[in-house]
């Protein structure tokens, strides 16, 4: 008998490799019964990329009890490409440039959903939604997953005794598309950006009259993040034209990943059903809009108590001994770690002195100018620490991921972080990254993440990041073009 079960995966493929455990069995089958009672027609099967975009299939709703056993197959490339969807690794080659032959000729990895992690999606008729982890064929987890990758960290730090707590603020826009660009000759790789006009003029920062000029487009927002149950607790006009804050409540492990990109899609499919468009493009090319930030509240919580590790039992003290070193382990790999936290060519953009983003390796008091923001005092069980250096386009998972491993390598060697400063934009901090370049380099020189990661993924992902980089280099620019064409 074949062991193929069609274009669903391979036979058995979870239960032959243990790849759920018992609460996601039980999972499993409540839902299928719950996907019956609620008439779906449809599930959308997703996983999370290297860039953090969502990637998958739709099925039919027919076909989900045989991908509860056996997974979805999938394209392997999907790992393997740039911003612009191109491939950048040679697949045609034995080992795919790479020593993978996983990968070679573009053949099929399983997508495995993880039962836990179904919605029924309210903007899409009748369709549901799994979010997957991803295997080759023989069962192996695949090392590039970025979901994987989190995971591990977290579990790296519950052996230690802690449990990882993260909330997240996240900034972008709301535009009125005026062009969605979809001429023939717009359909290129990447496509035409399509053609805006701001819902409010900004530089009103939360004010109400301005709040109420995007609540049109915002309601439409929370309806579907409620509908999803995210955990949404503010909603807040920022200094930009047609620029918000959402932020959410504070979730345990990997969850606020799992949130940030479920939100991230589901903002931008929902606007754009109502001729709206949403982006999380950094700092935009567009005239008088400011950049956008992701600010990721962090804190460790004892597993054996339940008490807040981070709070502090001196007065004269804002952290812990944990959290000074987990802040101390955070500065120490900030360099390397912001091919991570901002991982485009547009997100250094954002880094300028007096601008309410970092530009230097410190941290501060409650300062909204330093890179590591402390908030709390003595024995306040809601003391953390806010890092506010991500992109909002970084992938949520990498993000957890290089601030759970940097701040353990603080917490295991002990590590004592410089003094704090009042003023972060004066300081003879080191300077963060200035460019995608290098935020590359710094990640290529650091001994810490090839020990953590390996080099294998290591090389990985500077290969992908150094194409998009190469791209770049080689496009005229619009400033080059103004500097040179009349004077040269």
């Amino acid at each position: 008998m074949p062991t193929l079960a069609g274009s669903s995966g391979l036979k058995n493929f979870i239960k032959k490799h243990g790849l759920w455990d018992e609460d996601q069995n039980k999972s499993a089958m409540s839902i299928l019964k719950r996907i019956q009672d609620l008439g779906l027609e449809s599930i959308r099967l997703s996983f999370a990329d290297q860039h953090g975009l969502l990637r998958g299939k739709s099925i039919l709703v027919a076909e989900l009890e045989s991908i509860l056993s056996s997974g979805c197959s999938m394209t392997s490339t999907l790992l393997l490409k740039d911003t612009s969807n191109r491939t950048v690794f040679p697949i045609w080659e034995q080992g795919a440039g790479m020593n993978a032959s996983q990968f070679n000729g573009a053949g099929d990895m399983i997508m495995v959903p993880d039962p836990k992690t179904f919605k029924v999606l309210p903007w899409s008729k009748k369709t549901g939604w799994f979010l997957c982890d991803i295997y080759f064929p023989n069962g192996e987890p695949i090392p590039f997953s970025s979901r994987r990758l989190c995971s591990q960290a977290v579990d790296a730090l519950s052996n230690l005794g802690y449990e990882y707590l993260s909330g997240i603020e996240i900034e972008f826009h709301i535009f009125k598309t005026t062009d969605p660009k979809l001429g023939f000759q717009d359909s290129a790789m990447p496509g035409t950006a399509p053609e805006v006009a701001p819902l409010a003029h900004g530089f009103q920062y939360l004010s109400e009259v301005r709040l109420d000029e995007l609540e049109p487009a915002i309601d439409l927002i929370r309806e579907g993040a409620l509908a999803l149950d995210l955990p949404l607790r503010t909603v807040e006009i920022e200094f930009g034209p047609s620029q918000v804050e959402f932020t959410f409540s504070p979730l345990v492990g990997k969850e606020s990943a799992d949130l940030m990109l479920l939100f991230r899609s589901a903002t931008k499919q929902i606007c754009k059903r109502s001729g709206y468009h949403a982006s999380f493009m950094c700092r935009p090319g567009l005239q008088n809009v400011f950049a956008s930030g992701w600010h990721l509240h962090q804190s460790l919580v004892n597993r054996s108590d339940g008490k807040n590790v981070f709070a502090s039992d001196k007065q004269s003290l804002p952290l812990s001994s944990v959290g000074s070193q987990f802040v101390a382990g955070i500065l120490k790999n900030a360099d390397a770690s912001c091919i991570f936290t901002t991982p485009t060519i547009n997100g250094y953009k954002r880094y300028k002195p007096e601008s309410l983003a970092p530009d230097r390796i410190l941290w501060a008091k409650d300062n909204r100018g330093a890179m590591v923001r402390v908030l709390g005092s003595s024995e306040d069980q809601d003391s953390r620490i806010e890092n506010r250096v991500g992109d909002p386009g970084a992938n949520p998972y990498f993000y957890l991921m290089s601030q759970i491993l940097s701040g353990l390598d603080g917490i295991e060697h002990k590590l004592t972080p410089p003094p704090m400063t009042e003023t972060p934009y004066t300081s003879d901090a080191d300077r963060l990254p200035q460019s995608l370049i290098e935020a590359a380099d710094a990640f290529d020189r650091s001994s810490f993440y090839r020990t953590k990661l390996g080099d294998e993924f290591v090389e990985y992902l500077l290969k992908i990041k150094r194409n998009e980089i190469n791209r770049f280099l080689s496009e005229v620019t619009d400033w080059e073009h103004r500097e040179y064409f009349e004077i040269l």
